[in-house]
């Protein structure tokens, strides 16, 4: 057995009915998969690769014991990876309702923490729907876990077994990744402090005394309010719903950007406050400021994923500017939020403080927990996919949509991902929260659309 990292332990812990810790991801293509071939790519590639599919988590019994991770007896790959059939008419709402359901489902803990599920009958190809525990991973590596599944061509062979074992070659899909980043990425200072972090949590304090940003940082996180009360607040259920929009044009996006001297970040992040905004105030509630918890990567995007994966992010506190009406102001205002947590060790702080619940009772890391998720209203969060088109099993990747989970109290989340010069925005939510996310995603296209007029004030530009 091996010993469950305190980090992945919190992970696994914070998993409720109402919140599971799954991130899930839907992918679609113009074309039926081969499904003989795509096992025999998960086989060498995920399996084989990365131990953690397949092993499950050993029993554990006491509030103090220690997690552990164990081989799974007779490992079965069909038990990980099955067909289903999609109901009539195997459009864009039936796969919705699909992902929604097994997004509610929670995952048998009794063996490796991970489904595959081929989805047949999408209209004139087909999807696939991907569930994986976040106690493996953060959504950073498994969506290089999931793209280093890829190849850059309908023709590309198979690794050699015994390079993919030991993870010695560099293929293709790899070059695509590097240099891709998240929405908020630390210096190459916090990298090397988030590092050191992995192995000395109590190098928190250290951090913490370092600097006046770091005394800064503390202050924030423990006099924040909690959040204010509206319609995206309230007691949760089991059902999640999913919805995910349509492509955007990622050179429309950075037309936007240039235009007025901002990222391509903080246009889409303006796009989702201001689709925020509109929600709000077509259900008649209140319209605050609100706060996204943002997860940030920790884990230098050039070195080659640890074979034993792992959970190496923090996460930051971005109050979105919803008050703000008009849509540029309110995206000079998002950005410099952004900029100045760009420089903060928040991130870092954050990690150390997850590495300590995960030696904590499950009971006081709850308790934790739900202190920080009242703190927070959504999850947001942002993964770069491959700039041009790939394949997986032969067959051409049309596009792909992730969620992560939310914890605590929180039921809302937003995930973007870009991929091939388009960019694709997904929304999870509770659904006794809110019945309609679609609303959200339409308010979303909204919002690229006022922020594409010509009118923008010269303080902006």
């Amino acid at each position: 057995m091996e010993r469950m990292s305190s980090v992945d332990a919190a992970w696994l812990r914070m998993e409720t009915p109402t919140n599971l810790m799954m991130i899930t991801a839907v992918l679609w293509f113009e074309a039926p998969l081969d499904w003989a071939r795509l096992k025999q790519v998960v086989r060498e590639r995920l399996v084989e690769r990365f131990p953690r599919f397949r092993q499950k988590v050993a029993d554990a019994s006491g509030e103090w014991a220690s997690l552990h991770w164990q081989e799974a007896a007779a490992f079965d790959l069909d038990a990980h990876m099955g067909r289903l059939t999609l109901d009539a008419p195997g459009d864009h709402a039936t796969l919705e309702a699909l992902v929604s359901q097994w997004m509610s489902t929670p995952l048998d803990r009794s063996r490796p923490l991970w489904q595959l599920h081929g989805l047949e009958g999408f209209g004139q190809g087909s999807a696939l729907l991907v569930r994986i525990h976040h106690s493996l991973a953060d959504g950073i590596s498994l969506a290089r876990v999931l793209l280093s599944l890829m190849d850059e061509s309908a023709e590309a062979h198979f690794l050699p077994e015994s390079e993919t074992a030991r993870g010695g070659a560099v293929p293709g899909w790899m070059k695509l990744l590097r240099g891709a980043r998240a929405v908020v990425t630390g210096s190459r200072a916090a990298l090397k402090r988030g590092a050191e972090l992995i192995s000395e949590p109590i190098q928190v304090g250290d951090l913490v005394r370092a600097g006046a940003r770091g005394v800064s940082a503390l202050g924030r996180l423990t006099v924040m309010t909690s959040e204010p009360p509206t319609v995206l607040r309230g007691e949760l259920g089991t059902q999640k719903r999913a919805t995910w929009s349509a492509p955007i044009a990622l050179e429309e996006v950075k037309a936007l950007s240039e235009a007025t001297g901002s990222t391509v970040n903080d246009v889409l992040l303006a796009a989702l406050t201001g689709a925020l905004r509109r929600y709000l105030v077509a259900r008649g509630g209140p319209v605050e400021d609100l706060r996204a918890l943002v997860p940030v990567n920790l884990r230098s995007m050039d070195e080659p994923l640890p074979r034993e994966l792992g959970n190496r992010f923090g996460l930051v506190f971005l109050e979105l500017p919803v008050r703000r009406e008009e849509p540029h102001r309110r995206l000079q205002e998002l950005k410099r939020r952004m900029d100045v947590l760009k420089r903060s060790p928040e991130a870092v702080m954050t990690f150390g403080a997850l590495s300590v619940l995960g030696m904590a009772p499950s009971a006081v890391e709850r308790r934790a927990m739900d202190v920080v998720t009242r703190r927070a209203t959504l999850v947001m969060t942002n993964v770069p996919g491959p700039r041009h088109p790939v394949y997986l099993a032969g067959t051409q990747l049309s596009g792909l949509m992730f969620w992560v989970p939310q914890a605590g109290k929180l039921g809302l989340g937003v995930s973007i991902f870009s991929y091939a010069g388009q960019v694709t925005v997904g929304v999870s939510v509770d659904a006794a929260l809110v019945p309609d996310p679609h609303r959200m995603v339409e308010a979303f296209h909204d919002e690229l659309r006022a922020l594409g007029r010509e009118d923008v004030p010269p303080a902006v530009r």
